[in-house]
């Protein structure tokens, strides 16, 4: 099941962001305070940031993180999905599959394209990606932090 993020989930999203940044599904680590961070902007609003909890069997799963932007390029607005965390035990049961669904449902029809970034390395989730018919863009992503 899919469902929304709620203050009484606090807790268990930090848990499983640290766990998703200490993986190899990341360039780098983040410091924890981003979690936090992050947290309270999609409890402010989902303007920018939305979380996604998945459970499997009666307990957390995993987690889904978007963030929201608009695009010309794309002619409306634009889902990016930063993160798609499954915890070991509850992958290969088809919960990224359905998340991705659940956003498809949800869009709405001024979304216009649902954007994501894989490291190369990831290559299972890259291949599902594939098979619900996403497309390598390419780009160049460039970034300055810290600003």
């Amino acid at each position: 099941m899919i469902r929304r993020f709620t203050e009484n989930d606090r807790e268990s999203y930090i848990e499983m962001a640290g766990e998703f940044y200490h993986s190899d599904a990341v360039l780098h680590p983040i410091p924890d305070g981003y979690f936090v961070r992050t947290v309270e902007e999609a409890l402010r609003s989902d303007a920018y940031a939305e979380i996604f909890l998945f459970e499997c069997d009666g307990e957390t799963a995993g987690y889904g993180l978007t963030a929201k932007t608009y695009s010309q390029e794309a002619g409306g607005y634009v889902w990016w999905i930063e993160e798609v965390y499954i915890r070991e035990k509850f992958r290969s049961r088809g919960l990224g599959r359905e998340f991705f669904h659940y956003l498809e449902e949800q869009k709405g029809k001024e979304v216009t394209r649902l954007r994501l970034e894989v490291e190369e390395e990831n290559t299972r989730a890259a291949a599902l990606y594939r098979k619900l018919g996403y497309e390598v863009l390419n780009y160049v992503q460039m970034v300055k932090d810290k600003v």
